[in-house]
């Protein structure tokens, strides 16, 4: 129950008309309680009294009847929602805003901090020239027509929104550098519609591959992870529409791609073609760093269902190679003057990811020694960007365990098996996004995780700073000023040399954890 009480000569009195009862009311928005009711009665108030109340709702009623007769109902919720009025309903997870969208019209879902996403139905038709898409409808329920026009025609705008589709929303640096595509509804018995130079009859979904492209952990957090969430539910049956398209981008992620649409891709801005579409998605979901949050999937996919789709897009590729290396390496075993015993013991595999300037292990020669001492078969990966996905991932996918500095090729423990051991080396001041980045996701992918937060003394701004420096004892502080510090600092300008002694201490859990766990298999 909702109360409004007064107050006469100072004892409070409840009456019918002070009490709004909120079963039967329910539905009034508090705003219309704002201006209806103003929390004092009196039956023999003065004339004065009555004209500032007609004041004050004449002053409500100019107020809220922009909003409330607003041809745009989102935008009259987004105005409520503005001032935090809890509409007292719970959200389902499972439910997208647009999870259900009327024949002919256009639904945008810009309720992420991470991205937009919109999505038409009907006939939607591609207009490279001007960045649109459009969606021609044959009839207008509600009547409404605006007098915009495209192009000098006469066609009638019913609908218009405009979109950057990339995952980077909250950055508006990078975002300005994301074209932006318009997206309009318009009468089909108006003006000239643009015939269709190649007919589909699967959706499309529309993204960008600009931005931090070219940075592996952004290439597949920003692009092919949120594709998957996208799409996976289309079950192939869905072409890829790509602006600032890359070729390079389109060879390092064919075999990803093949796996998600059995169409070639479509470079929206160079193909001047119409392509006409059912429905079109404009923009991609993302959920969190490197992981899929189950409870908002469809089918309640999972990040380990993204691991088992890079299996199926790398292995035909590697697998006649790893059958060769294994019938070489039985031929080697036969040959062995070893004892059973000795030939049956399996060494762990250990890569190291190893990194060239800023944030580089100084002393990774004697690490590899030390790990080969303890007993693991060891690989030095240093990726680059021309270096082919599907060498990686068989090589991690047959590892036990990765070393790596924190940064962006630390994104490959997307390749091991869940299982798997990932120790990652923390440098001054990056815990926050070690944590982030990479801690928390590689333990969501089910693999055992060992951070390495290096001492003052394994970094090579114990050199360069006093040693009661803040730079050195207290990092939070510098980074509280600003990512330009934090980069300049701590990920430009830093080296790495292990303390090896305390370091093998790790690599010591790891090494007996992986042997018990291959010699079980």
């Amino acid at each position: 129950m909702v109360k409004y009480q007064k107050n006469n000569q100072f004892q409070w009195k409840k009456t019918k008309e002070d009490t709004v009862d909120e079963d039967e009311d329910s539905y009034l928005h508090p705003f219309a309680l704002i201006c209806t009711n103003s929390g004092y009665s009196n039956t023999r108030a003065k004339p004065k009294l009555f004209f500032f109340i007609f004041l004050f709702l004449l002053s409500c009623t100019l107020f809220l009847a922009p909003h409330l007769f607003s041809s745009n109902s989102i935008t009259s919720l987004s105005f409520f929602y503005s001032f935090g009025v809890d509409n007292g309903s719970e959200t389902d997870v499972n439910t997208s805003l647009c999870s259900s969208v009327p024949n002919g019209t256009i639904c945008c879902d810009r309720s992420s901090i991470r991205s937009d996403i919109c999505i038409m139905i009907g006939d939607v038709r591609t207009h490279s020239v001007s960045s649109s898409i459009f969606l021609y409808r044959a009839t207008d329920p509600s009547g409404y027509l605006t007098g915009l026009t495209d192009d000098d025609e006469d066609e009638y705008v019913i609908q218009h929104e405009k979109i950057r589709p990339y995952t980077r929303k909250w950055e508006p640096g990078v975002m300005d550098t994301i074209a932006e595509l318009d997206l309009v509804v318009k009468r089909k018995d108006f003006g000239v519609r643009r015939s269709c130079d190649v007919v589909h009859d699967v959706p499309a979904v529309f993204f960008s591959t600009g931005g931090y492209t070219g940075n592996l952990y952004h290439e597949f957090n920003d692009g092919i992870l949120p594709l998957y969430i996208t799409s996976q539910h289309l079950n192939k049956k869905v072409v890829f529409v790509i602006l600032e398209y890359h070729n390079w981008w389109i060879t390092k992620y064919g075999d990803i791609l093949s796996q998600l649409s059995d169409f070639p891709a479509v470079e929206f801005h160079r193909d001047k073609r119409v392509h006409c579409f059912p429905k079109a998605i404009v923009g991609l979901r993302i959920h969190d760093e490197l992981t899929i949050e189950t409870s908002l999937m469809e089918n309640h996919k999972t990040i380990g269902d993204f691991r088992d789709l890079l299996d199926r897009a790398y292995w035909p590729r590697i697998r006649g190679l790893i059958q060769d290396e294994e019938r070489k390496a039985r031929l080697k075993m036969e040959k062995s003057t070893l004892s059973p015993a000795s030939r049956t013991m399996k060494k762990p595999k250990l890569v190291i990811i190893s990194r060239n300037g800023s944030r580089a292990i100084t002393n990774e020669d004697s690490l590899v020694k030390m790990a080969k001492s303890i007993g693991f078969l060891v690989e030095v990966l240093k990726p680059k960007r021309t270096t082919e996905l599907a060498k990686v991932y068989r090589l991690l996918n047959s590892s036990d365990v990765m070393v790596g500095v924190h940064g962006a090729a630390l994104t490959h423990f997307l390749f091991m098996r869940p299982g798997s051991v990932f120790i990652q080396v923390v440098p001054l001041g990056s815990e926050w996004a070690a944590g982030t980045f990479y801690a928390e996701p590689s333990q969501k992918l089910g693999l055992k995780y060992i951070g390495y937060k290096i001492l003052p003394k394994e970094s090579s701004l114990y050199i360069d700073y006093d040693k009661n420096d803040p730079i050195l004892i207290d990092p939070s502080s510098v980074n509280k000023k600003g990512w330009e510090f934090t980069k300049k600092i701590y990920l430009d300008r830093q080296m790495v040399r292990l303390n090896l002694r305390r370091f093998r201490k790790r690599l010591l859990r790891a090494y007996y954890y992986s042997v018990a766990r291959k010699n079980m298999r």
